[in-house]
Formats: structure tokens, C-alpha cells, sequence
């Protein structure tokens, strides 16, 4: 069991999963994957292509972090702007647990739309699908309190008010219908649900008396949660602001925060959310006997003489959920270190684009006409391939702009950026933009 321990703990690492999507690409560089070839004659492409996009999109090469915060903003609408306005009141970590709250929301909330389903926005009267659709729906949800069970304080999501979320309610919101089709409807409640439990579950993470998602914030920052104070009556707390401002803002050396420690954080304190994955057990549970991996699958390919050798981690929404955690955080004035050591996103828009320019081929082109399912070994090898890409991608491109890692990580990569080139030329090739393999989706995996 110890050595279970050790696992679960390695499993949850960056290092584990390039480790793992490294073995991945040697079998298919020796040719023994079942699926793919690699042709690494077109890695200058992808580069180059790349790059175009972002002289394209950032010419002045101001390119922020790939977070949910820029869907926020689709067709240049400033929401953001619009939520500070409802935030005059509160203090500065008020408004950071408030952001927190809101954007864990909107990105597990963030798995493919499909391509029948759009949102057409109430205020702006402006249509939206995809990505840009879901986030613009659950800001809009988020505003109007949907995810609070405190009618007084709306802009916040609790356990409570996620526990008792449903089906309809959540189908409003997104204006899903019979005729307005959005994929994993369940499995998104669901997993919101779980998130409500989870709440519950992990007090010194997410508070007691009124378990939130923004209080990941204080645990993070080595803050008191306070649950029994009203948001905006910041001079009735326990530790006044002027405190709190202090500490943050000191400039001792424990001031900067690891975004791997961050990665951590939501992986101990959400992991239990996402229904039907592979668990381990743990000794140190007691009568919960599991430990739940998340976005871990298996490539029999891997296994070996010792146990889980075969266990392909990617944690793709969870890295998602860092990289956009990272900016709130900033504007609260906490440094930010160790950013490239979280890994690219494996997901059909980074991993489509190394399909469509070549970098990747396909051995058998009849799986282009079959839908997969996210543990199926096509879709472990495409997502292990995309991971270990991004990061050659990532260096080339730096060599070609005279770059450095801290001048171009790769989290302004993918936003500059392999995403949006992969979206771009899905468009080109495909109906709908729609990916070169197709995934059977849940709403909890992309």
C-alpha cells in the first residue's frame, strides 16, 4: 500500500506525465504504434506556422497567458470590465476568491460544446459557440447567482448551491434544448455536483461553514478561511485586510507561489470530482478506500514488471483550471514561478493541429470515420503525442524568435498560439472546424 501512496503522489506530477507521453512517442518513433506515424520533417512547419499565427493575432508580441480569462472576453465584449464594476465593494480578496469561484466554474464546465450547439447572449443579443459559447454562458450563469445557494450573495458558487444544481436549471442557462443540442448536459452536472461534495469533503482546503471553490484562494496564500464574515465587511474579520495586504504583498522569499504547487493543490482538492475514472487504493483514507486519478488512462503498451507502468497521466482540465488561476492571483500581487514545468494541453485543437500539418500521420485514415472514446488507445497515444509536441514546438519557436523560456513560455505559446492554429486550420480542412479524430464525449475529459 505504500507503494500506492507513492503512486498516486507520482501520477500527480508534470514529470509523470512527460515521463509517460515520452514512452509513448519512443514506441512510435521506433514504429510500434498502432495508430501513428511521426514525421519530423514537418516540425519546421508547425513552427513556422505557428508563428505566423501569433504575428497575426499579438503583433506587438503582448501575448497573455492560454487561460479561460480570454474567453470572457469573445467578440472583444468587456465582460471583465462589467464584473469589476460589481466588485467595487468587495476588498482585494474578496475579489480574488469571487474570480475563483467563478473561473473553476466555467472551466469544468469547459469540455466540447459539439458542433450543433450556440448560445445566443441576452445582453449583447450576440451568438456564440464552442469554447467562447461555454464560457460567456457560465459568466452570464455565474452573474445571476445560478451556482449560489445564498440568494444575498449571488456572485459566488457553494457547495450547497452546486449540490442542489439541476438538470433543467442547468440547461436553461445554456439554453440547451432538443433542438440546441449540447454535448455531456449530464455528465456537466454531474460533475459540478461532485464538486459541491468535494467542497464538503476537503474543510482545510475549501472552508467549514460556508465551503467555496474561492477559498482555494486562502489555503493557497496561507490564509485563514473566514466563512462567518459577510462579503464586503472586511473590517469585521478576524485578520484585518491591512494584515492580509501586508503579508501578501511582503517581499521575503516566501512570497513567490510555484505554479505546480498550484496544479497540486486542485489535484488533492478536486480530484474526486470526476466520475468514472480509475482509482488506487490509499491506506491513509480510511473508510474511503480510493483515491480517484482523474485525467489518467491506460496504454497497455506501457505495462511492465512493477504495477501501473501503463497509467498515462494528462490532467488536461486541471492544468487548464492552473494556468487560469495564475492570472488572479497575479493581479493580487503574487509572483508566479516555475511556469513551464506544467506541460501543453492534450486536447483535440493543439493535438488536431499536429494532425493536419503532417507532424503526425495516421496509419489507418478509416478511424477518421469512427467516433472514439477518451480511454480508447487512440486517443491515449494522440493526447501523449500532442503533450510531447507542444514542447518541441515550443523550443523551435523560441530558436527561430531568439527567445527565452522566461520571455516565451508555454503557456503564451498556446495562447499565441498552437490553439488558435489549430482551430484556424481545422477550419480550412473541415465543415464546422470539427477536429481530424472524432471523440465520444461526456463533458468531463475536453
Amino acid at each position: 500500500m505504500k507503494n500506492n501512496e507513492q503512486t498516486i503522489d507520482y501520477l500527480r506530477t508534470t514529470t509523470a506525465i512527460r515521463e509517460r507521453c515520452d514512452r509513448i512517442y519512443n514506441l512510435t518513433l521506433l514504429n510500434k504504434s498502432y495508430h501513428f506515424r511521426c514525421n519530423l520533417s514537418k516540425l519546421d512547419r508547425v513552427a513556422d506556422y505557428v508563428i505566423d499565427v501569433i504575428n497575426q493575432e499579438y503583433p506587438d508580441f503582448n501575448i497573455p497567458f492560454h487561460s479561460r480569462w480570454r474567453h470572457f472576453e469573445a467578440k472583444n465584449i468587456p465582460r471583465l470590465a462589467e464584473l469589476e464594476q460589481k466588485l467595487i465593494a468587495f476588498t482585494p480578496l474578496e475579489k480574488l476568491q469571487i474570480k475563483f469561484d467563478l473561473v473553476i466554474i466555467s472551466v469544468l464546465l469547459d469540455a466540447g460544446a459539439g458542433g450543433d450547439w450556440e448560445y445566443r447572449e441576452t445582453e449583447t443579443g450576440l451568438i456564440f459557440s464552442r469554447s467562447e459559447g461555454l464560457a460567456v454562458a457560465s459568466f452570464r450563469m455565474f452573474c445571476q447567482g445560478i451556482f449560489s445557494s445564498n440568494p444575498d450573495y449571488p456572485l459566488q458558487a457553494d457547495a450547497q448551491g452546486l449540490e442542489n444544481l439541476t438538470i433543467d436549471k442547468l440547461a436553461a442557462g445554456f439554453q440547451a434544448s432538443g433542438t440546441n443540442p449540447l454535448i455531456g448536459l449530464p455528465g456537466r452536472l454531474e460533475l459540478l455536483q461532485r464538486l459541491g461534495t468535494a467542497l464538503e469533503t476537503f474543510p482545510q482546503i475549501f472552508g467549514k461553514i460556508n465551503p467555496r471553490p474561492g477559498n482555494l484562494a486562502n489555503y493557497l496564500l496561507n490564509l485563514p478561511i473566514e466563512n462567518d464574515r459577510k462579503p464586503g465587511q472586511s473590517n469585521q474579520s478576524s485578520v484585518p485586510i491591512n494584515q492580509i495586504q501586508s503579508k501578501i504583498y511582503t517581499n521575503s522569499p516566501q512570497s513567490p507561489l510555484s505554479a505546480p504547487t498550484v496544479l497540486t493543490s486542485i489535484l488533492e482538492g478536486l480530484g474526486d470530482i470526476w466520475p468514472g475514472r480509475i482509482a488506487i487504493a490509499s491506506p491513509t483514507l480510511g473508510a474511503i478506500a480510493n483515491v480517484n486519478l482523474g485525467d489518467v488512462w491506460i496504454h497497455p503498451a506501457l505495462k511492465g514488471d512493477t504495477p501501473y507502468q501503463e497509467y498515462v497521466p494528462f490532467h488536461k482540465l486541471s492544468q487548464w483550471l492552473t494556468y487560469s488561476l495564475l492570472e488572479p492571483l497575479q493581479e493580487f500581487g503574487i509572483e508566479i514561478t516555475d511556469l513551464d514545468e506544467l506541460t501543453g494541453l492534450p486536447e483535440y485543437r493543439n493535438g488536431g493541429l499536429f494532425i493536419d500539418l503532417g507532424l503526425l500521420e495516421l496509419k489507418d485514415i478509416t478511424t477518421l470515420q469512427q467516433h472514439h472514446l477518451p480511454g480508447s488507445e487512440i486517443i491515449v497515444e494522440w493526447r501523449a503525442l500532442t503533450v510531447i509536441f507542444l514542447d518541441k514546438i515550443a523550443e523551435i519557436i523560441r530558436q527561430k524568435l531568439k527567445l527565452t523560456p522566461t520571455e516565451l513560455p508555454l503557456v503564451k505559446i498556446l495562447q499565441g498560439g498552437t490553439w488558435t492554429a489549430g482551430r484556424r486550420i481545422a477550419a480550412k480542412l473541415r465543415q464546422g472546424g470539427i477536429p481530424p479524430i472524432q471523440i465520444e464525449s461526456n463533458g468531463t475529459v475536453f
